[in-house]
């Protein structure tokens, strides 16, 4: 659908550079959460262990394969043999509580099933990461507000486009935000399940 924005010069493109930081915002979330563990081993609960890879803080996707054979196992084969201790490393002094073991070629990480305790902890981690994440939509927002003011103080757009514009931005900002809360919704449920 065309943005009544798009049709005043001012703020030609206004629209989609606001649409596409918001969703942005909303991708990073989603990396983020899937980044949280769930009673379930995935391969996505590495995703925010960096490992040294000659000086330079690498995903450890980036320098090995990660499968989930079992529900409760995650295994970890790195493209090169040398990485198997700075790997482990990682992994262990990670915030995820995990206990890797290697064999010098292959790392195996079990996933314990998650206490109470550790569930709740990972619900209310995702509540602050939700909210820095609505902070950033709402700054974008804010971001776009003060172009069409602008606009409108220069007189290059009216007084009624300025409310229009206004409220499209509100709408998106409304829509990206109830986005992201029903994705947290999904993730608690799921870390909530035992």
């Amino acid at each position: 659908m065309a943005s009544p924005m798009d049709n005043i010069d001012a703020l030609k493109g206004l629209h989609t550079q606001i649409k596409g930081r918001m969703e942005k915002t909303v991708e990073d979330f989603r990396a983020n959460m899937a980044s949280v563990r769930t009673g379930r081993a995935s391969v996505h609960m590495l995703d925010q262990v960096k490992v040294d890879y000659y000086g330079t803080e690498t995903p450890i996707a980036q320098v090995a394969q990660v499968t989930t054979p079992e529900a409760n196992l995650i295994v970890v084969q790195p493209w090169e043999q040398s990485l198997v201790g700075a790997i482990e490393k990682a992994i262990r002094t990670s915030s995820q509580g995990f206990n890797p073991m290697h064999d010098g070629r292959i790392i195996r990480v079990p996933v314990p099933p998650m206490t109470e305790e550790r569930r709740k902890e990972a619900v209310k981690h995702l509540a602050g990461v939700l909210e820095e994440h609505k902070n950033t939509i709402r700054a974008v927002r804010r971001d776009g507000n003060e172009t069409v003011k602008k606009a409108a103080k220069e007189k290059t757009i009216s007084v009624d486009d300025e409310k229009r514009a206004n409220d499209e931005i509100q709408a998106l900002t409304d829509g990206e935000i109830k986005r992201l809360e029903e994705l947290f919704k999904a993730k608690e449920k799921d870390v909530l399940t035992v």
